[in-house]
């Protein structure tokens, strides 16, 4: 398994003790007979946070050396500007402090 699909699953069972995790898909998977299929929305981050009392909160996941793309910084900062709790995490703390509103 990957770095950055173990600390994606780290994070999504520590969120799911206080709220629900959606784990965004996004890319191209080939169907059992061959077809491409192209799902989400580039630069979408990984994770969608919906906790209590209408929290939302979206969560890039990287690993300490994984750098966003320049499509994922614009949708963090998109999500932002219209009063999104959104950020990039790099391990459990970081994204509680994104679903608490402190980034």
């Amino acid at each position: 398994m990957k770095p950055e699909t173990i600390l994606q699953n780290q994070i999504r069972c520590e969120l799911s003790k206080i709220g629900v995790v959606v784990r965004m898909n996004s890319g191209v998977f080939l169907t059992p007979d061959g077809r491409p299929v192209k799902c989400g929305i580039p630069g979408m981050p990984d994770l969608l946070f919906i906790g209590s009392n209408g929290r939302i909160a979206w969560i890039e996941v990287k690993i300490a050396k994984g750098r966003p793309s320049e499509e994922q910084k614009r949708f963090i900062k998109m999500l932002q500007d219209n009063g999104h709790r959104a950020g990039i995490a790099r391990n459990t703390e970081e994204a509680l402090r994104i679903i608490n509103g402190e980034v």
